[in-house]
């Protein structure tokens, strides 16, 4: 009887799967690793960088703290993190990130009136332990690329925009296969998504949409705008515009319990109007219809 209940508790008792291997972790990372209840977590704090906000210095422990941890599942590693970066390091990491097999799932602000201002960019990835920390090197490798130039940058470069806009619609539209809306020398288009949520479906009416506006000249332009996904697709467009050189300033969501889930990704871009459409265009042809 002893023996049965024993096994019974035995049997009950969950078992922790071994910690991933922290020295391998140390060795590719440079990092000291953090060892609790299996997972093994590494930290940088942004210590080069002097942030405050409101007014008020901040140290990196009230949340300026890059960090990235790793969990045992079954005979592989999942990695989670978030990296709190210069506007600068963005485009440059979440290109690192996703060209050494992390996803990026989601770029935002955690503060308001921070100066330098910071965003947070959260990534996961799945796969060998080694895999995952020699992606996690490569991303912090492009911050410190970054600031080898030690104060940010205070804007993306790239040619001066017009003050007046003189966007030609028609080359657009022949590429992007829809009429564009046009208003002082500038032209939107629209592009459709559905979803459904509380029973209705919803449309670019109400907001779910991906949509693309230019300004500027046929030769020196910036087109801006939202790009609505399935969570499937959200990788695959981050790769097509960052290949274009278009920078990813936001990756969030809009809507609570809509089906299927759409994630929103916002975008900047310079250069020759036809050029920005034509990426545009790659993009949106990763995505399932």
């Amino acid at each position: 009887m002893r023996f049965r209940k024993l096994l019974v508790l035995l049997l009950a008792t969950p078992v922790l799967a071994a910690a991933p291997d922290e020295r391998l972790i140390a060795r590719i990372t440079g990092l000291e690793p953090e060892v609790k209840a299996g997972v093994v977590k590494v930290s940088v704090p942004r210590t080069a960088l002097s942030i405050t906000v409101d007014g008020v210095k901040m140290d990196p422990f009230q949340g300026f703290t890059s960090w990235a941890a790793f969990q045992a599942s079954g005979d592989r590693t999942i990695v989670m993190g978030d990296l709190a970066l210069a506007e600068d390091e963005v485009s440059p990491v979440m290109s690192a990130a996703l060209a050494n097999g992390l996803a990026v799932t989601a770029l935002h602000n955690h503060f308001a009136y921070d100066r330098p201002r910071m965003l947070f960019m959260h990534i996961e990835g799945v796969g060998p332990t080694e895999r995952l920390a020699t992606a996690l090197r490569k991303a912090l490798d492009a911050v410190q690329h970054v600031r080898r130039t030690p104060a940010p940058a205070e804007s993306f470069g790239g040619p001066d925009i017009p003050a007046t806009s003189s966007i030609d619609p028609k080359p657009l539209e022949a590429i992007l296969g829809r009429r564009g809306q046009a208003k002082d020398g500038m032209v939107k288009f629209v592009f459709e998504r559905k979803t459904t949520m509380h029973g209705m479906d919803l449309g670019a009416a109400m907001g779910v949409s991906t949509w693309a506006a230019f300004a500027g000249n046929p030769e020196r332009a910036v087109v801006d705008g939202d790009f609505a996904m399935l969570e499937s697709d959200v990788q695959v467009v981050l790769k097509a515009l960052r290949a274009a050189d278009i920078h990813v300033v936001a990756l969030h969501s809009h809507m609570l319990h809509e089906q299927p889930r759409i994630m929103f990704l916002h975008y900047w871009g310079k250069g020759p109007a036809e050029e920005l459409a034509r990426a545009l265009k790659r993009a949106m042809a990763t995505q399932r219809k």
